[in-house]
């Protein structure tokens, strides 16, 4: 089986984006998995199957490149929104509405290879949290996140701590993606992210991205809004909400990287 896929990039996040508004490609988790494989595969964080909605544009099927699905991919959502508005699926200068796992979902394209994606209501803020050495805080926003703070971002062992306090079961019994970050002014932070999943140090990461700006401003450690977040592809996300913590949403740099067939 032959198919044909756009391989995308949101701020560093790859991945593999599929047209199946038709419903003819189905894959198992050993397909996904060895598809996202790098060097031996296409290479990618994760998967998403483009699929028909009756409540939405498109629906948004993610899989995280384990193979197994993914509950919401922050990055992944705006690439799907600049993929299906450059093929032509959605019509210029308007607010769409596509569905995921973690519920509906509202976006607009902002510019070239830029995406505005506006996130539900975070859920779950938990702090006091130890790790080891690491003091902790939690909160869910579509997918769940650790978010730990330091002074020297570039110092910390990011794959073997990640690794240890994604699968602390007795404080994350799903597991967790894990954030480290500095705040480096009253209005950005960098952040560095463990993905689960992925099992690795990613180079971007939209819900982490959020998860952390949003734990800074809460913390007292940000004092405004919108809040931009240095991640390690280099560049910039911006994470901007309501003194509430309402009105939250996650915009940045969404890129088709190259198109391609793939044989199955």
């Amino acid at each position: 089986m032959q198919i044909n896929f756009t391989k995308m990039s949101g701020a560093g996040n790859d991945f593999i984006v599929v047209d199946n508004r038709l419903g003819q490609v189905a894959l198992t988790q050993d397909q996904i998995r060895r598809m996202c494989t790098r060097r031996t595969g296409i290479g990618a964080d994760g998967l998403i199957l483009l699929e028909s909605s009756e409540t939405g544009e498109f629906r948004m099927n993610y899989h995280n490149s384990d193979g197994l699905p993914g509950s919401m991919c922050g990055n992944g959502g705006r690439c799907t929104v600049y993929f299906a508005w450059a093929i032509g699926i959605l019509p210029a200068g308007r607010r769409y509405i596509f569905e995921a796992d973690a519920g509906r979902y509202e976006a607009e394209v902002t510019g070239r290879e830029s995406v505005r994606l506006h996130m539900l209501p975070p859920e779950d803020f938990r702090d006091g949290l130890q790790a080891g050495p690491w003091d902790c805080h939690y909160v869910n926003t579509g997918s769940p996140h650790a978010i730990i703070f330091t002074s020297d971002i570039e110092k910390v062992d990011v794959f073997g701590e990640g690794r240890t306090i994604r699968h602390r079961k007795d404080l994350f019994p799903e597991g967790t993606n894990v954030n480290f970050l500095e705040v480096t002014s009253g209005d950005s932070i960098s952040v560095r992210t463990f993905e689960r999943g992925v099992e690795d140090e990613t180079l971007a990461c939209g819900t982490g991205a959020v998860a952390s700006a949003l734990m800074s401003y809460r913390l007292g450690k940000v004092s405004a809004s919108p809040v931009t977040v240095k991640v390690r592809s280099g560049d910039i996300l911006e994470v901007g909400f309501e003194a509430d913590l309402e009105g939250i949403y996650l915009e940045g740099p969404a890129r088709i990287v190259y198109q391609g067939t793939v044989t199955i």
